[in-house]
């Protein structure tokens, strides 16, 4: 078993939320953690992890090429860890065109996957990403969707392969031999305390009630937007207002046109099922 614990998820689905709570756990201390300093460091995608472990920089590299020598990487971060890591990834679980798993299964220790009604994550992807809802909508049904998939381009992330929204869920769910604990973001909104329990229970960690209750504190929405106001967000994309936006269940009501959220029922309604999305009526319960 591997030192890493990947928090996975869709975008925008609570993965940088988790975060906060598991810093804020971890750290025990008597202020809110920084939101720019979290456990875990930067995304798993991020150029420079690569560059740093893999022993030739990316920009030389193809795309596969890049995907090739991933796992690898992880699995070299693992090996050096003496304590556990706590690293997020966007990327679906994909095998590369070599046949090895891009997240390696070595590497890892568990994975908490992260997931929110397609709905909500509809609207604030549009404001992460300063897009319309509508292309969203599109991509969030399109298999062969990805981050950074111009390699022309040289950003500071490497390519991240997401899939369908429903197809990004069940790679992670569904791959066999993977320790995995599901999170509904509905559930971490709904009693932040228990589901955070159940995280530091399934990472092998000490349960301490008070711990979590001050962690729970120090995590609260309005002190995320507190310090992204005072100091800004290192992951905010550079044309979206802020990050923390609003972080709540059932915004969509309010800011997606029926007929989107008609579309992305149609295309996604046995993953909804499957997670208690719709009812028997395949009609929304959020």
């Amino acid at each position: 078993m591997g030192n890493i614990y990947w928090l996975a998820s869709y975008p925008k689905s609570g993965n940088t939320w988790t975060r906060i709570l598991l810093t804020n756990y971890l750290r025990n201390a008597d202020q809110p953690a920084n939101i720019n300093d979290l456990d875990g460091g930067p995304i798993a995608s991020a150029r420079q992890i690569f560059d740093d472990y893999a022993g030739v920089e990316a920009s030389d590299l193809t795309q596969d090429e890049i995907e090739r020598y991933r796992p690898f990487v992880y699995e070299q971060i693992s090996a050096q860890a003496t304590k556990p890591l706590y690293l997020k990834t966007h990327d679906a679980f994909t095998y590369t065109k070599y046949g090895y798993p891009l997240i390696s299964k070595k590497a890892t220790a568990g994975v908490i996957y992260l997931l929110r009604n397609p709905l909500d994550v509809a609207v604030s992807f549009a404001h992460h990403n300063a897009s319309n809802v509508k292309s969203v909508a599109r991509n969030m049904n399109n298999p062969n969707f990805a981050f950074v998939d111009d390699p022309q381009q040289l950003r500071n992330q490497l390519r991240q392969r997401l899939l369908t929204w429903s197809g990004h869920i069940a790679s992670w769910v569904d791959e066999p031999d993977l320790r995995a604990l599901t999170v509904r973001y509905e559930d971490l909104q709904a009693d932040t305390a228990a589901a955070l329990t159940a995280i530091i229970r399934f990472c092998g960690l000490e349960v301490d009630a008070a711990r979590i209750k001050k962690a729970v504190r120090f995590s609260q929405f309005d002190e995320a937007q507190k310090q992204e106001a005072e100091r800004g967000f290192d992951e905010k994309m550079p044309l979206a207002k802020n990050f923390f936006r609003k972080g709540q269940v059932g915004a969509w009501r309010e800011e997606l046109p029926p007929n989107l959220a008609k579309k992305l029922i149609a295309d996604h309604t046995p993953m909804m099922l499957r997670f208690g999305y719709l009812n028997e009526n395949a009609e929304p319960r959020y």
